[in-house]
């Protein structure tokens, strides 16, 4: 048997540079950070009455961690319905999207749509990123097809469709009204 001797390519691969893009600013707005609905009296008592029975129920079978769980669950519910959520800013850029200080970039985004809560127009944002998984950016005073043509360049909108948990949030929320509307 022969030596056999392996040859050696060496291939010489020319990388250009990347050109930077200029970053400018396609939109900015100022909105709140989340949904805000003012509440009645009626909201809390019916969130106190849910609340004591379950409590009740609860003591019956000993579960004090899960009373003192409800209880603050009840609390958080009570903070967010009386204070108001404060102001963000957001910015659309050529790189992507800036909110809160930090740039969430094109890259990263999967896909986008919109939905209405109350009087809130809400632009949701699926990212490749571990965290935040969703960026949920509220419209204010800004255009709907506006927001939509300019991020439509550089991401897909795609409305997800209606998981079990959705449809039985909503059934949820049907049957058991907190207020009237």
């Amino acid at each position: 048997m022969g030596l056999l001797k392996k040859k050696i390519v060496k291939e010489v691969v020319k990388v250009e540079p990347v050109q930077p893009i200029e970053v400018k600013t396609l939109l900015k707005w100022s909105a709140p950070v989340r949904p805000f609905k003012k509440r009645d009296r009626e909201y809390y008592t019916t969130i106190a009455a849910i609340v004591f029975l379950l409590a009740v129920i609860l003591l019956f079978l000993k579960e004090w961690l899960l009373i003192a769980v409800m209880v603050a669950l009840m609390f958080v519910a009570y903070v967010l319905a009386t204070v108001a959520p404060e102001s963000v800013e957001h910015e659309l850029t050529t790189r992507g999207i800036l909110t809160g200080g930090k740039l969430y970039k094109w890259e990263d985004m999967v896909r986008f749509w919109f939905t209405k809560k109350w009087h809130d127009t809400i632009l949701h944002l699926d990212t490749k990123l571990k965290f935040p998984g969703r960026l949920m950016l509220l419209l204010g005073d800004q255009d709907e097809a506006k927001v939509k043509e300019l991020i439509q360049a550089n991401v897909q909108y795609e409305v997800p469709e209606t998981t079990f948990m959705d449809r039985s949030a909503k059934w949820l929320s049907d049957k058991i009204p907190l207020e009237k509307e």
